[in-house]
């Protein structure tokens, strides 16, 4: 039974996504599952093979095409990233993340630095990370201190970010500092060259998973960036931010979608071949109604990650919280999903040698980043709080 096949939402897929779908499974068969236990072995970051996907256009999924990206919708790029993340979670998010931070540069840069970052960024031939988090400022990020300061024509930025994703090896960074007053509105965005004089980055991470992409901590020490390099107006930077991460949670959210779908047919593959008290485990009930309950999840997940997607593409304004819902569901059941297949494969699972081990690893962080699952609790919340509110 193909599980794609049955998932689609009541729409269905187009037949331009559908070919979207069977690219990136293709891809991932071919460049990704051969690599991936070795990149994560070694904490090896894949960037040729990073490149090798950017000539496919999955750098620049969303991009406008005036920018030099694909300029497809961020459905169209759910169904991409799935497909990755069912061999390569951590591979296949970092491709996420450089879509989103490049969506945020080409959506707010004056002319010229689209003209000049657009093509490259969104060709994966440069890559680019996303700097919101800070060491005292998380869940909390509109409390963050890293400050910019207008001096002439630059901006003198000063402070430093934690647990940036590609940090030390991408080209660009899209840095959120404060400009003015405390809260949201003193936040500005800001495209900073990763190589200017004064950022120094901190040692790698060693992570329980994504090891095929390097996390890192950045400091900035007087770095002058041009003032043409702000994005989007002064007081605009918070903005910007919950917008791309309303993108980047549903990214994350497919990202376990992927996977969760991957850990499912390795747990279908090993119920058929695995045998114990002379009978394969598939023919077990027990493990029936684990295998049908871990296919209901992800079938629900999907569904809801697909309209999530849809809203966010059709502009509705209830898209925020959909995507909050999406990833906050998505993220716990594909973890959840994993966590089943692994027990399904007993102590095999627990080993190397089977991919179920990298897949839990590598998908537990995604209930975390890009907004925790209980600030997407927060923000549901506070939706239907506001909405019971308007009904008076």
């Amino acid at each position: 039974m193909d599980m794609h096949a049955t998932t689609a939402p009541p729409s269905g897929l187009s037949e331009e996504q559908l070919a979207f779908r069977e690219a990136a499974r293709d891809f991932a068969l071919a460049e990704l599952a051969p690599h991936a236990a070795r990149w994560d072995a070694e904490a090896e970051f894949p960037r040729e093979t990073i490149a090798k996907a950017g000539e496919l256009g999955f750098c620049g999924l969303y991009i406008n095409e005036s920018a030099g990206g694909s300029g497809l919708g961020r459905l169209d790029a759910a169904v991409v990233f799935e497909e990755l993340a069912a061999i390569d979670p951590s591979t296949a998010a970092f491709i996420s993340i450089h879509n989103m931070a490049t969506w945020m540069l080409t959506a707010h840069a004056q002319p010229a630095l689209c003209e000049a970052w657009g093509p490259a960024l969104a060709s994966g031939a440069k890559l680019t990370s996303y700097c919101l988090t800070e060491p005292g400022a998380g869940s909390d990020a509109a409390s963050l201190r890293t400050r910019a300061v207008r001096d002439g024509d630059t901006w003198v930025l000063n402070g430093s970010k934690a647990f940036i994703s590609g940090a030390g090896v991408t080209d660009m960074l899209v840095v959120m500092a404060r400009s003015g007053d405390e809260g949201a509105r003193g936040i500005s965005a800001f495209a900073v060259p990763a190589d200017l004089p004064g950022i120094t980055y901190g040692r790698k991470e060693e992570k329980l998973g994504w090891n095929s992409q390097p996390t890192r901590g950045i400091t900035f020490e007087d770095v002058r960036v041009p003032a043409g390099h702000l994005l989007g107006s002064e007081g605009e930077g918070f903005k910007i931010a919950m917008k791309g991460l309303d993108g980047g949670r549903i990214n994350i959210a497919a990202c376990s979608l992927g996977a969760a779908q991957g850990a499912l047919d390795a747990a279908r593959h090993y119920m058929g071949e695995r045998q114990q008290f002379g009978k394969k485990l598939a023919e077990f009930q027990a493990l029936q109604f684990k295998l049908a309950d871990m296919a209901t999840q992800l079938v629900a997940a999907r569904q809801m990650v697909h309209t999530a997607a849809h809203k966010l593409d059709t502009r509705s304004s209830d898209a925020t919280v959909w995507c909050a819902m999406a990833k906050r569901f998505a993220t716990d059941a594909g973890f959840a999903i994993c966590n089943e297949a692994l027990q399904i494969h007993g102590g095999y699972g627990y080993v190397r040698e089977y991919p179920i081990e990298r897949l839990l690893r590598d998908c537990r962080v995604h209930q975390i980043l890009e907004g925790t699952n209980e600030i997407m609790r927060v923000i549901i919340a506070r939706h239907l709080l506001k909405t019971e509110e308007e009904l008076r």
